[in-house]
């Protein structure tokens, strides 16, 4: 932070605002108070919070010391796994199980649904690019998705939905049940996008893109890159350009490299200039250095200024994976001439690689828990839609913990790699089954109108099912096992 003209220099983000006093920043979080620079939204404490009569989601209470045992043996969880449906809507779940938690009665309501409206969310952690925003992505040639926003480190598809599942013709409807089907189950499954790369992707494993699998994910954008690794840099390099398709990264520009004292090089960058040594669009999304459709690095560079840069200046070019890398010198006519990499920078491009996590296909399954569902559980659905929301209700898959969207109905997803192997069905409609779980007091269960009389004990259903294990799980250690078989 600097002061000039009784402005503040904020150096929170790359935008390094110059704040009067009694303004705020471009991002309206931080302001001029008396010439102090001061946070405007509150920082939230949890003990603040509960003081204040705030409300915290609780935790689940902790077990004492461990046993040694690996496995959490506190109880049984039936799960809905091969549990059955409750088509055509109004029929009771096919197993409503009571137990004792803690001295507390509990109902667990399991049962298979049928979804229609679903789909998958997919995760692929590459820079790479596999195709173009809203894109269709296609299976066996048919379109079963489409390209989403891009995140950080990652490409992101939308697969599946009604009107795949439905809305297209017979073939397509198909294609896309059974590619939903494969993900989920954790198989490999070949994607093709219109006008981009075809890429296998299987759960929890790393992808494929146009044959070659991809090791790792980006450490961080160009700029970030600069700013975690700069101090590595200053004194042994004049140059640092970090290449990556959305933000390039400069450290001589870069507020990084100013703190440093790095001296100015003349560089000139293609693309468009956002903040000091934070450049946008230097080239054209590709599979090339840093998600771009360069291989030769140098093609994003436009020249040096004659009146700042000199010869035998050293620069650096990496990736924001440090897999390419190159070491200039700077002959007599300010050109690069590319040269062996010193050992002192060696370190640098290897710490670039060590913090790049591996890459990963990461495979949710999202649905919309509706008619028959809730109707399985209680006479009047909406009461179960509001005690989800009142999280008087837990919403497992699998036994897998879920993410519920707000707002209306039960919409969730879950990780299929957390899910017992072959969790998922389908039904030619077609249709994904998949199960879901709900699970409350038993007092609240009777207040919601659920079907009581239905409910069984545990021992009861253990006992009927002592020769069909297949659908009960020990309490707490589904995700163990699950991803151990997946592994396995």
């Amino acid at each position: 932070m600097t002061e000039s003209d009784n402005k503040i220099r904020c150096d929170a983000c790359p935008v390094l605002c110059y704040i009067r006093p009694g303004m705020t920043g471009a991002c309206d979080r931080y302001a001029n108070r008396d010439g102090q620079l001061v946070r405007v939204d509150p920082h939230v404490l949890l003990d603040r919070a509960v003081s204040e009569g705030g409300k915290v989601v609780p935790f689940v209470e902790a077990e004492g010391a461990w046993s040694g045992d690996i496995l959490n043996t506190r109880g049984l969880l039936v799960t809905a796994v091969g549990a059955g449906t409750t088509y055509p809507d109004y029929k009771p779940a096919p197993f409503i199980v009571s137990s004792k938690v803690d001295g507390v009665d509990m109902v667990t309501v399991v049962t298979e649904g049928i979804y229609s409206y679903c789909g998958v969310k997919l995760k692929i952690d590459t820079d790479r690019h596999l195709g173009a925003e809203c894109a269709i992505v296609r299976a066996q040639g048919e379109p079963v998705g489409h390209m989403t926003t891009g995140e950080y480190g990652s490409q992101m598809l939308s697969l599946g939905g009604v009107n795949h599942l439905t809305h297209g013709g017979k073939k397509e409807g198909r294609v896309t049940c059974n590619t939903l089907l494969d993900l989920c189950n954790g198989k490999p499954v070949e994607l093709v996008v219109d006008d981009g790369a075809s890429v296998i992707v299987q759960a929890g494993k790393a992808p494929i893109i146009d044959g070659k699998f991809e090791q790792r994910m980006r450490v961080g954008c160009g700029s970030a890159t600069i700013g975690m690794f700069a101090k590595q840099w200053g004194d042994k390099v004049d140059e640092v350009v970090v290449v990556d398709d959305h933000i390039t990264g400069v450290l001589s520009e870069h507020q990084a490299g100013k703190l440093l004292g790095m001296r100015d090089t003349g560089i000139k960058m293609k693309g468009r200039r956002s903040t000091p040594g934070r450049y946008f669009h230097v080239a054209e999304p590709g599979t090339g250095w840093g998600g771009t459709n360069v291989s030769d690095p140098l093609d994003i560079i436009a020249g040096f200024n004659p009146k700042v840069a000199w010869n035998g200046m050293t620069m650096l070019m990496v990736s924001t994976t440090g897999e390419q890398h190159a070491f200039y010198r700077l002959d007599e006519n300010l050109r690069p001439v590319e040269a062996e990499l010193p050992e002192n920078l060696r370190q640098s491009v290897e710490r670039i690689s060590e913090n790049c996590e591996p890459a990963l296909s990461s495979v949710l399954f999202m649905a919309g828990a509706g008619g028959s569902l809730r109707a399985g559980v209680t006479e009047n659905p909406v009461r179960l839609t509001r005690s989800v929301r009142q999280a008087l209700t837990t919403v497992t898959a699998g036994g897998a913990p879920v993410t519920v969207w707000p707002g209306g109905g039960i919409t969730f997803m879950v990780d299929v790699t957390l899910m017992p192997e072959n969790s998922f069905g389908y039904v030619p409609t077609p249709a994904i089954v998949a199960p879901i779980e709900f699970t409350l007091r038993l007092d609240d269960y009777a207040a919601l109108g659920g079907h009581v009389d239905e409910v069984r004990p545990l021992e009861e259903v253990v006992a009927q099912h002592a020769e069909r294990p297949n659908n009960i799980f020990t309490g707490g250690a589904v995700s163990r096992v699950a991803g151990a078989r997946r592994k396995a």
